[in-house]
């Protein structure tokens, strides 16, 4: 089934934000747009609203005047569920409540033609219980715009467990006409970003609760070495803690009050003291006018050592080698295991970020995980209260040698880069397990959703098929609760790839 004609009128009921950037979407792409909103006069504003956007684009040379006036035609508000009678795409974006929706498509129903398709924008709640309430729940289907809807691409198109393959086909290319990167996804708890990006904001409170570092150093760790774009705390302040934690809540109550999924704590905590990030002035950080933004913890400069011994190959950490020889550090190799780990001149080990802990062992210090260690800019260490000051001055001079900041945070199994990773690869590969989505279309998902710098089974494909397990196994070992214990269908992943490399 392909896309539907410019010529079809839709609809988009609801005229907040969202509705009037999925309108605007619509009608940029040259279809007739109708609004309604049950506030009366609501609609109307909406459309003025729509239209002064529409003249910014052309002071800015992104639309012509023809186009604009053109828009602006077809663009019409009505006063009643009537008006949408001849729709042929009805886009729902009101209230998240679901006796609200079920109301409103139940009305619809009898309004619209037999081949209208009904689409929600809902982002927590489930499509097949809205779908639910109707008559033809065949061609009911989730259209997931994310805010703002003219300027991101994403759009998760989801099925509910009655929605007919046919129909869902058409909303997926109708929103690729629109110019959109439209990606499939079975209706479950937080489609496909709002489930798999949990553990980016979990893992980051997590390390906050555990006294392992504070938000700016967490933040700063996230973004100049894992390569993303914006550190945990800053991102939830940024969306509003309000928000982020309801849909953490949301997705937690409905897989059954799973661990994994479980909310922070001195989430909430923020939350009920109004801290609720840019919105209201201050969040995890201060927003207000003269406050000062709290720096991330960075060592002091260190001396580098004169050499290292590479025992065995260092995994997703071997272009550190190259690094350290480029820097001057005598670089010796020995041993022909697989292990990650480097050797100091005090005696001292090095080693990647695996899950455990530096108290587990004798004079460790561990280095977290980087999306590409020549251009990190920022490199996070971790060890116990019994390593030597001398192996830990020397792992920081080394990484200094190397043009890096250092943050030393607490003895936190997984460190920061590390354990989040692990989590979002054991989510995506259990996604596409229960069919949920395909492969592509999470890895696209999460690019453009949330900005990720690789899809989680992209990094799952550089950092090899065994290591997310093995990190959680040992995650799981350090806390038993089930939040870290591998998914299944990582467990295979991981079990099978080992048989492949193993196998001559």
């Amino acid at each position: 089934m392909t896309a539907l004609d410019l010529s079809s009128p839709v609809a988009v009921v609801g005229t907040g934000t969202m509705g009037q950037g999925i309108a605007q979407v619509a009608l940029v792409a040259g279809h007739p747009v109708r609004l309604y909103d049950a506030v009366p006069g609501r609609a109307r504003e909406a459309a003025d609203g729509i239209v002064a956007r529409l003249d910014r684009l052309v002071a800015k040379d992104r639309l012509t005047a023809a186009d604009r006036d053109a828009a602006r035609a077809r663009l019409r508000p009505v006063d009643d569920l009537a008006g949408l009678a001849d729709c042929a795409l009805v886009v729902e974006a009101v209230v998240e409540r679901l006796d609200v929706k079920q109301e409103l498509f139940r009305a619809l129903e009898d309004v619209v033609g037999d081949d209208c398709l009904l689409a929600t924008n809902t982002s927590s709640l489930s499509v097949t219980a809205i779908g639910g309430a109707l008559g033809v729940p065949g061609r009911f289907v989730g259209l997931h715009f994310f805010n703002p809807a003219p300027l991101l691409p994403l759009v998760e198109v989801v099925s509910g467990f009655a929605t007919e393959v046919a129909h869902a086909t058409r909303a997926y290319e109708t929103a690729r006409a629109w110019g959109k990167t439209p990606v499939a996804c079975a209706d479950t708890p937080g489609f496909l970003v709002n489930r798999i990006a949990r553990p980016f904001y979990a893992e980051a409170f997590t390390v906050y609760e555990s006294q392992g570092a504070d938000p700016a150093t967490i933040d700063a760790v996230l973004r100049e070495s894992g390569g993303f774009r914006m550190g945990a705390f800053e991102l939830t302040d940024l969306i509003g803690q309000d928000v982020n934690e309801s849909v953490t809540h949301s997705v937690w109550q409905s897989f059954f009050q799973d661990v994994r999924f479980t909310p922070s704590l001195a989430q909430r905590r923020l939350v009920e003291s109004g801290r609720l990030g840019r919105k209201s002035g201050r969040g995890w950080y201060d927003y207000r006018d003269g406050a000062e933004r709290p720096e991330p913890h960075t060592a002091e400069q260190a001396p580098p050592p004169a050499y290292v011994v590479a025992e065995g190959d260092l995994g997703p950490a071997a272009d550190l080698l190259a690094l350290i020889r480029e820097a001057g550090v005598q670089v010796r190799e020995e041993g022909e295991d697989n292990g990650t780990r480097l050797v100091l001149p005090g005696g001292g080990q090095l080693v990647l970020a695996d899950g455990q802990t530096s108290v587990e062992f004798s004079d460790v210090v561990y280095f977290d995980l980087a999306l590409d260690y020549r251009e990190a800019g920022r490199i996070a260490l971790s060890h116990s209260q019994d390593t030597s000051p001398r192996t830990v001055a020397e792992a920081t001079g080394l990484f200094q040698a190397l043009g890096k900041k250092v943050s030393v945070i607490g003895d936190v199994p997984g460190m920061i880069v590390a354990r989040t990773v692990a989590r979002l690869i054991d989510l995506a590969h259990e996604a596409v397990a229960k069919g949920v989505a395909t492969e592509e279309d999470i890895d696209t998902a999460m690019r453009l959703g949330v900005n990720y710098p690789l899809g989680p089974l992209e990094w799952s494909r550089r950092l090899g098929g065994t290591w997310a397990c093995s990190v959680l196994d040992n995650l799981h070992e350090c806390d038993p609760s089930g939040r870290y214990a591998p998914s299944l269908a990582l467990y295979r992943h991981a079990y099978t790839s080992d048989k492949r490399e193993s196998t001559p």
